[in-house]
């Protein structure tokens, strides 16, 4: 089982949090394959920690689905199922549908303005293709509005998501294009004018809108 050992470690986390966050990204972006059998010895040695944090953060992600536990036996990297992006992308688009409906009222010129920045970085993104980094921008993008509606649960329920989805964009090669970028203007523009049902439309296109350019 290859473990970088080169990574970056978070800081002001326990080392749970740290070992779950850095585990799951190795998932998602492929370190650890589909179908991988993980070692808690060899994670906790390049996670510098010891072997129950470990053990911990595989619970975690055997319950969101990253993993499969077999008592005695071992735990494996879960497969992914293609289809499954179809069942992933609604509910998180009725999510950030609510958000951006939600954060009208609330959002204010700064924030606006941080949007708009985000998408500027994000079209230089698409237009180089750097997907993968594009990609981690879109979430930026999305999460200063769901940030800003204050709702934990709609925040905690979106990171769930928004993880599997990550993993799937990665691994079907699934690409942001321009559309995005100019779905994202006129999110801004409808949140600017206080249009809540338009905004939330839009916003709901965005993410449904990847269902039309995926193919099975």
């Amino acid at each position: 089982m290859p473990i970088p050992t080169n990574h970056s470690k978070p800081v002001r986390q326990s080392a749970k949090e740290n070992a779950f966050n850095q585990i799951q990204e190795w998932i998602i972006d492929g370190t650890l394959s589909p179908g991988e059998k993980l070692n808690d010895t060899e994670l906790a040695n390049a996670l510098g920690s010891s072997r129950t944090p470990i053990r911990e953060s595989l619970q975690l992600l055997e319950v969101q689905g990253f993993v499969k536990m077999y008592p005695g036996k071992s735990t494996e990297v879960t497969e992914i199922e293609r289809e499954a992006i179809k069942d992933l992308l609604p509910p998180l688009a009725a999510l950030q549908s609510l958000s951006a409906e939600l954060a009208i009222g609330q959002i204010t010129e700064e924030q606006l303005k941080q949007l708009e920045d985000i998408n500027e970085h994000f079209a230089k993104l698409i237009h180089s293709n750097n997907a993968y980094a594009a990609l981690k921008v879109d979430e930026e993008f999305h999460q200063v509005i769901i940030e800003i509606t204050k709702n934990t649960y709609i925040k905690n329920m979106v990171k769930s998501l928004q993880a599997h989805v990550r993993r799937h964009f990665f691994h079907n090669s699934i690409i942001l294009t321009e559309r995005s970028i100019e779905e994202h203007k006129a999110i801004i523009t409808a949140m600017k004018n206080g249009e809540k049902d338009k905004a939330a439309a839009i916003m709901k296109d965005n993410w449904l809108g990847t269902l039309e350019d995926f193919q099975p």
